[in-house]
Formats: C-alpha cells, structure tokens, sequence
C-alpha cells in the first residue's frame, strides 16, 4: 500500500474542511453571528465599476488633447480602418453605389462569384497543388450554390482588412520586445490580459468610443487576434541560429539590416504560423463581432439562434465551417511554402511569369463584361441555390420526437448526478475561507509571490461584488474541464500509442480546432434547449482539443531508451503505460490541462446566449445595455480567474518536470 506523506495528509484535511464548510457551514456561521464570512457585504462592496463608467464618460464626453477631444481622435482611427473596410466590401460583397436606403444606386457591381472562385482557386494552386486548388474552389462553389455568398463575402472583407492590421501591429510589438527585454517584461501581462479577458469585454468600451458598427467589430478583432502574432514573432525571433546572426554582424548589417533581412526572413516560417494563428482568430472574433453591427454569417447565425430558426442556423453555421476550412488550409500552405525554396518563374514577360494572375484577371473581365448581359455570371441566380434549411429541421424535429426522453434523460442524469451538487458545494464555500485556500495553493505551488497574486486577484473579486458569479463561473469551467479531460486525455493516450486511432483522432481534432465556437451552440441548444447543461456541452466540446494534443505530444515524447529499459526489464504494456509514459508525459498532460481551462473559459462567455448565470452572462448583460464598467470588472474577473489557474498549473507542471528529471530546479 502506496504511503501518504505528511504534506498530502495536510492537504486532504483541508480538502475535507472545504467540504464540511460548503455542507455546513452556512448554519454554522449563522449561529456564530458570523453571516458576513458566508457572503460577502454589500456595504464592504468597492463600487469599481461605477468609477469606470463616469471615467469612461468623461473620457468620451469631455477628455481632449488641446487641438481635439478624444472623441475626434477616435473617430479619425475610425475612419482611416472605415476606408479600407468600405473598399472591401464594395470589392467583394455590395459593389459601389451612390446614395443610402432604398435611394441607393449600384454604379459598379462587386467581384462575380465566378471570379472570386477562380481567384482562390489559383491561390490554392500557387501555394500547393492542385488538390489543394480544388478544395478551396469547392468550399466557395458551396457558399454560392447554398445561398450563404453574400454575407460570406462580408465576414471575408472584415477578415481581409483586420488580418494585415493585426499581423503588421503584431509584428511590430514582437520585434520590439525583441529589441527591448524591459519591454518584453511589460508587454508580457499586458498580452495576458488581452488573451483571457472575455471577447464581449472587449466590445464593451470599445463600442463607447468607436460607435456601433463594424469598425468596432473590426478594432475589437484586431484586439483579440494579435496576442498570438506578438508572443511568436518574439519567440521566432530569439530561435534564430546564431551562426545565422553572427554572420549578419560580421557582413556589417546595421540593426535595421539585421532585423529586416537577417532575422525576419530567417524566422519567416514560424512568423507564418503566427498569421495562420492572427486569420483563425480573426474568423472566430468577426463572427463574434457580429453582435456590434459587422454582420455576415456571424450575424445568420445569430438572428436564427433567436428565432430557433434550426435549418437557418446550421446553414449559416456549416457556411462559417466551410470559409474557415478553406482559408485555414490555404494560410497553412502558404506557411509551408515559406520553408521551401521555390525558384522565381522564368519567362520573357511579366505575362508569362504570372500566368495564374493573368488568367484570373481575364475572368474578372470577361465576367464584369458577361455579367452586364447574364445576371448570372455576376451573381449566383436565387433560382438555382439549394437548401439544406427543411434536412437540418426534419432531422432536429425527427431527433426531438424520437428520442426527447433520452436526452432529457441524459440531461437530467448529469444536472442531478454531477452539475446541481458541485454548484452547492462552490456556492456554500464562505468566499473568506476560498480565498485563504486559493492562497494556500499558491504558496505550495509558487511560493509567496504566486500566493500574493492568487490573494490579490481573488480579493479584487470579492471586493468587486462578483464573488457568487464567479463561484458559478468555477462551477461550470470546472466540470467542463473534468469531462473534457476525462474524454480527451484517453484519446490522446490512444492517438500516441496506436497508428492508425491516430490519424482519425488527428482529423477529427484538425475539424473540431477548425470550428469557430459560435458554432458549437447551434447543435446543442437544438437537442438539449438552454441552461447549464447545454452550455456544458458546447464548452466541453471546444474545450477538449488541447486535453487531446498535449496527452498525445507528452506521450509520443517520452524518450524510446526509456521505453527500452522497460520493456527489457519486463514491463507488461499496461506497466510501461502506468509505471513510465504517463508519469513522464505528465508535465505536457498538465499544460494540455491548461490550455483547456483556458478555452473552457473563452467559451463560457459565448454560453451566455444561453441562460447561463455566471460573469460571461454579466458581460453579456453588459454589453447590451453599453455598461463599460459591469462588462469591465466582470471581464476582469474572469480574466483573474484565468491566471489563476494558469499560473498554479505552470507551477505544477514545472514540479512535475523536475520530479522527474526532465528539468533542473533552477531553471
């Protein structure tokens, strides 16, 4: 029988304190007239986020810089982002016309389908092959002959301009950080917080000062999408070969040399990951966005979420699927082919060298021309599109007349079973005895500074009057992350350990990373209505990928000599699993939990369209009636409970790393 040291017995009775305290301890500080340590004062409550709106207020109403407001200076970023915007939309979604309404008159028609077709076609054959071509071609085809092009065509342009702004911004701040560690150390936090405050936050003071409409959209895109860009520009950078540096010293590069043609094309390969990372993001936010005016699928897909219109929503939502399938696989050739040399085309004329540009530009023309006589060939007809709205319907309506009992079944089994009893038990626990406990882990995990920010971070939530939404929100993230984990980490397992499991667990987790997590809503709320399970599912769903991925890295890692030794001291499979794969992989199976936490939390905010009642609905709540200061501290919140866990769980994961040898305890 395995011994239990003195430091687990500790934590286990404090473990079992908690769970007397959450049982009882309501009664029992009731009768020790001790009701404030149960819940926390109103009076005690710092009214935070009534001092950011009035300072929001001011800042919008009345702030200046001397020769303008504020408000003018915002408005000028508005309208040099507007321009480009405006110009891509005409491209590729309205044409250019004169006039507003119903008085609006079209002078020049946007891109035929036909063209924009043909134009993906041939960057798909450019960045790969023809197979590539053809796929990005079938994925537009489908958005044209089901109906979805035109609000397409607008998440596109919303995507085409906030793309360059966030790779270009971010690579300008990594290059920076680069330069300058002291501005790393600041930046660092900063891009934390950009990272795990909740997207609706962001929307919030971003609509104060920017106005509804897609602008906001598109700056709140470029807000969320650029972290990404940063960290693996600074990362890209400090992984250049030195002999590679060296050499550019000892040429006499300047430091701009050095920075533009030594070390950026040098990392030009991981930077593209970053680009691939900024287009992902950038989908999934403008969809998000949708909610502030920037319209498109996004938009579909919300106006048939609230009309329960099921066929409506999985065709816009399949759309979404589709576009972001497409341009994640042609951003993901393009980072390819930056690894590869390829040899400038030869030829005697530009035409011959660019033959891909020229015969997509003869399209654009004969199709301009040909579309002016054939509607047609510039717009896909109405007559001709397909619909799969009436399939998507009979097969919820069938599912739903079916099968109802056992999807309540299902549901009810994990509400009564698992989700109602850990709710009560979070919300019993008196908010003074969590805190201490927060900080105890921190302590153990981090020593007095982790403690210190765990203290801080947790007090700044009780004191904000957002303790009980936030037990909520550890509620819901938490058993979210229980059962992705419990599903993801044996797959991951599985993957490594077995060939061909792990090509189909790869493609279906490739597919599930694709999704943006507006769409995991859809098939849920049809099945399973709103509320906690509903959310828990959808959470679990996007949040399971990285519990998959690190469980299959750390084990596919663990050194074959190691495995070797096992095996010749007679190790049975199950022995080399338990006794040396998974105690070695669990430094990654850790970070794999994180990372989950993470999207877990990122999710919890989209959930609130749900009926959820925890500070993702606070920001939602928030954003619709323009409260910058509500949506503000609840996003604070939750972001603080973000790093929270993030912090003690890199702190455990570096324990377990050098418990087992694989790193040293002084770094």
């Amino acid at each position: 029988m395995a011994r239990v040291s003195p430091k687990s017995m500790i934590w286990l009775g404090l473990f079992a304190l908690t769970w007397l305290l959450a049982t009882f301890g309501k009664g029992w500080l009731e009768a020790a007239g001790l009701d404030w340590a149960m819940q926390y004062p109103d009076a005690w409550v710092i009214p935070l986020k009534d001092s950011i709106s009035a300072a929001m207020k001011w800042l919008v109403e009345e702030a200046t810089f001397g020769l303008f407001t504020f408000t003018e200076f915002t408005r000028g970023i508005s309208w040099m982002i507007e321009q480009p915007y405006n110009l891509a939309r005409a491209l590729l979604a309205e044409g250019f016309v004169e006039g507003h309404g119903r008085r609006a008159v079209q002078l020049v028609p946007p891109f035929s389908w036909i063209a924009v077709t043909a134009g993906v076609v041939a960057l798909g054959h450019y960045a790969r092959d023809w197979l590539l071509a053809s796929i990005v071609g079938a994925a537009f085809l489908y958005l044209a002959v089901f109906g979805q092009w035109e609000s397409a065509m607008v998440t596109l342009a919303s995507v085409v301009i906030a793309v360059p702004i966030g790779v270009a911004g971010g690579l300008l701040l990594g290059i920076t950080a680069y330069r300058h560690p002291s501005f790393e150390r600041i930046l660092k936090p900063v891009l934390d917080l950009m990272q795990t405050i909740p997207i609706f936050a962001y929307l919030v003071p971003i609509l104060f000062m920017f106005g509804f409409g897609p602008v906001s959209a598109l700056v709140a895109t470029v807000i969320y999408a650029m972290p990404p860009m940063v960290r693996i520009t600074t990362m890209a950078l400090h992984a250049v070969d030195p002999e590679i540096r060296d050499f550019g010293v000892m040429s006499g590069c300047t430091r701009r040399q050095m920075t533009w043609r030594v070390l950026v094309p040098s990392a030009r390969a991981s930077l593209m990951v970053g680009v691939n990372q900024v287009i992902m993001l950038s989908l999934n936010m403008v969809i998000i966005a949708s909610m502030i005016g920037a319209g498109g699928l996004g938009f579909d897909v919300l106006s048939a979420l609230r009309r329960l219109n099921i066929g409506g929503g999985f065709e816009a939502g399949i759309a979404i699927v589709i576009l972001a399938v497409a341009i994640d696989r042609l951003s993901q050739a393009f980072a390819r082919r930056a690894t590869t040399f390829t040899p400038p085309p030869k030829g005697d004329t530009w035409i011959k060298r660019h033959p891909r540009s020229v015969i997509v530009a003869v399209i654009l023309l004969v199709s301009y021309g040909v579309g002016l006589i054939l509607p047609a060939v510039q717009t896909y007809p109405d007559a001709a599109t397909l619909t799969t709205g009436k399939f998507w319907d009979n097969g919820v309506k069938y599912l739903n007349i079916n099968f109802y009992d056992q999807f309540e079944a299902v549901k009810l089994f994990f509400l009564q079973g698992f989700l109602l009893p850990v709710k009560r038990f979070f919300l019993g626990i008196p908010w003074v005895w969590a805190i201490a406990m927060v900080t105890a882990i921190g302590w153990t995990f981090g020593g007095w500074k982790l403690a210190l920010m765990n203290l801080l971070m947790a007090g700044f939530i009780a004191a904000t009057g957002m303790w009980e939404k936030a037990m909520i929100t550890v509620y819901l993230c938490g058993t979210s992350v229980v059962i992705a984990s419990v599903i993801g980490i044996p797959l991951g397992v599985l993957a490594a350990v077995n060939e061909r499991a792990g090509r189909i667990i790869g493609v279906l987790i490739d597919t599930l990373q694709t999704l943006p997590s507006f769409v995991y809503l859809i098939p849920v709320v049809m099945l399973f209505r709103i509320g906690d399970f509903t959310a828990m599912v959808a959470i679990v769903l996007y949040a399971v990928v990285p519990a998959v991925r690190y469980a299959a890295h750390g084990v596919r890692s663990v050194s074959p000599e190691l495995i070797e030794a096992g095996v010749v001291s007679g190790c049975t499979k199950r022995q080399l699993l338990s006794r040396i794969r998974l105690p070695l992989a669990l430094p990654e199976i850790l970070l794999g939990l994180n990372q989950t936490i993470m999207l877990a939390l990122s999710m919890l905010v989209i959930t609130a369209l749900v009926g959820t009642r925890d500070l993702g609905q606070e920001v939602y709540i928030a954003l619709t009636k323009a409260d910058t200061g509500r949506g503000l501290v609840a996003g604070f919140a939750i972001a603080f409970i973000a790093i929270i866990a993030d912090r003690i769980i890199t702190a455990s994961a570096r324990s377990a790393r050098v418990r087992y040898g694989l790193e040293s305890a002084n770094g």
